[in-house]
């Protein structure tokens, strides 16, 4: 259904199975808030102007090492899936190559771009901005990106993968939990008033709280002020295009990619995970895990049982794979 859905609305059978393969791995990963709940947004986009089906962007080599990408409105992994590759590829030479990309849609969950580079034997670091959705430590307003980041690093049995927002949460989590008529926690979030909220659609229009109090403010405010001076995107609450449906796409994606040193590498990290993963739970029964276990577990369980829907994100969907909504012209 999504990849007729995303037919219709004029995009490419290669670029739509991208699409939908992103949106189900999150949602394996149980990461709702980017998985299928992005579709409808990501057509009206589409249908709206503000995201072109086709393109994939224009990539420059700026230097040995350095990619320039101008999406030109791409869909978020479409545009960044190619220079994910062409970095890879020359840091085989280079030993490290950077992408920075500008004027492109939602990557989606970064663990699965830094994944797929891990598995072949690469590290990888994937960092995006997003609206201005987190408060700064101390403040009641939102003035930062949920500025996630994902790191891969090659090891055995599987690689470690983090991924992670310097948020509290993704803000697509609290939609989810609104679709579902849930309440969140109360430290997730606060309200417009800048008081803590339990209410999803409250918080929708507060501010998400950050992660880990004044240090998490501070390493998203780093990441946010780093990605912008790679790619010129825009900073804090001038960012749009990740949430709505209608106005251009503005943050900035970083993708790193990092040779390994040595061959011998690899199996003293795979050693040093089985070390930690051996350390002495602290609650009888739940064993250690690293960085990104936690997400195969629920992979291997949703593969076995399926991925849970709510009946009205299904039948949105249906309704796209039958009928585009009309085109608008864009903005900007």
């Amino acid at each position: 259904m999504g990849i007729r859905a995303l037919a219709l609305a004029g995009v490419p059978d290669q670029h739509a199975q991208t699409q939908i393969d992103l949106l189900l791995e999150a949602e394996l990963c149980d990461r709702p808030s980017h998985g299928l709940l992005r579709l409808p947004r990501i057509i009206e986009r589409i249908h709206n102007g503000v995201a072109d089906p086709v393109t994939e962007g224009v990539a420059t080599w700026r230097s040995e090492a350095f990619l320039q990408v101008d999406g030109r409105r791409g869909l978020g992994p479409v545009v960044a899936g190619p220079a994910l590759a062409a970095i890879a590829e020359r840091a085989r030479r280079t030993g490290i190559a950077v992408a920075a990309i500008a004027n492109n849609n939602h990557l989606g969950m970064l663990g699965w771009y830094v994944e797929r580079i891990a598995a072949k034997g690469q590290t990888a670091i994937a960092i995006t901005t997003s609206e201005a959705l987190v408060h700064p430590w101390g403040g009641r307003k939102a003035m930062l990106g949920t500025n996630p980041i994902a790191i891969g690093v090659p090891a055995a049995p599987h690689p470690l993968v983090l991924d992670m927002a310097t948020s509290r949460v993704a803000m697509g989590k609290i939609y989810d939990h609104a679709q579902r008529g849930t309440p969140i926690p109360a430290d997730w979030a606060l309200d417009a008033n800048g008081e803590p909220t339990t209410d999803p659609d409250a918080a929708t229009h507060g501010a998400i709280s950050p992660f880990g109090g004044a240090k998490g403010y501070a390493l998203g405010l780093a990441l946010e002020v780093l990605v912008t001076s790679l790619t010129g995107a825009a900073l804090g609450t001038d960012v749009v295009g990740t949430l709505d449906s209608d106005r251009p796409c503005n943050k900035g994606d970083v993708f790193i990619v990092v040779d390994p040193v040595s061959s011998a590498v690899g199996p003293s990290i795979s050693a040093y995970l089985d070390a930690v993963r051996a350390c002495p739970p602290s609650r009888p029964g739940s064993p250690v895990l690293v960085p990104g276990e936690g997400s195969l577990l629920r992979r291997a369980e949703r593969l076995a049982t399926g991925i849970p829907v709510t009946e009205e994100l299904w039948s949105e969907i249906c309704t796209l794979a039958k009928a585009p909504p009309a085109r608008r012209a864009a903005n900007g």
